[in-house]
């Protein structure tokens, strides 16, 4: 598998994020330490062509549908524009049991880069920074939770801004990155970010970073960190 064609990175962006049944179908979502189920449907658009999967417990018949829709989808001109059949797949899935979510977004490769200075690795020994700011994840560290390297901008005593595996497979990591609200807009998410893909990397997997097309300060990350666009993400609960 090619981790520069975008197909086969939308391809292991799809295996990251959800575990799937011997038939293709999604199991549950990857989030180290937790098995929450997944979208019903999920579709990961490329220039080369899309990905999709559907959840296990949706009947044959809506699945059937949902696998003609999927196969007449044709390659997006340009990602941000809204998938061709998109009202028919909603419409197919809002007979099953009605909508509750839809989330759209664009997927990126972290590229290679210097690590930044100012960014401090986490471990047991040390995870008492997360305490006052990230109580959530450091109780799954010292409970032995796998979310990989974490990486975290420190200030006055305590982590500011942090950056773990929200998603983890034995072929590459998503990026959970979160910064107390008081600190926002001082470039420590970014900072955290590319210190966390470089761990990453050493652990030899592949940084992969996602979000939504509203969210407009993760995309700033992005642009800032030269991530490189492969893909969109697309799932509907």
């Amino acid at each position: 598998m090619d981790p520069s064609s975008p197909f086969d990175l939308m391809e292991i962006h799809a295996a990251t994020l959800f575990a799937y049944r011997e038939d293709g179908r999604l199991e549950y979502v990857r989030e180290p330490g937790d098995r929450y189920p997944p979208p019903r449907f999920f579709m990961g658009r490329t220039p080369q062509g899309n990905v999709w999967h559907f959840r296990g417990d949706l009947p044959d018949e809506t699945t059937h549908l949902l696998e003609r829709l999927c196969r007449s989808e044709p390659v997006p001109e340009r990602l941000t524009l809204p998938p061709y059949g998109a009202a028919a797949i909603r419409d197919a899935l809002q007979a099953h049991a009605p909508i509750t979510r839809e989330e759209r977004g664009p997927a990126y490769r972290i590229p290679e880069g210097s690590a930044p200075t100012g960014v401090l690795r986490i471990t047991k020994e040390n995870g008492h920074l997360l305490q006052a700011g990230f109580p959530g994840l450091l109780r799954r560290i010292l409970a032995g939770v796998d979310v990989g390297p974490v990486v975290s901008v420190v200030a006055q005593g305590t982590a500011v801004s942090t950056c773990h595996c929200a998603r983890l497979s034995p072929l590459a990591a998503e990026a959970g990155v979160e910064t107390l609200e008081a600190m926002r807009g001082r470039g420590y998410a970014t900072a955290a970010v590319s210190g966390w893909a470089a761990a990453v990397r050493e652990r030899g997997l592949l940084p992969l970073y996602s979000t939504t097309w509203e969210n407009s300060a993760s995309q700033r990350i992005a642009h800032k960190l030269g991530m490189i666009l492969y893909g969109e993400d697309w799932s509907i609960e």
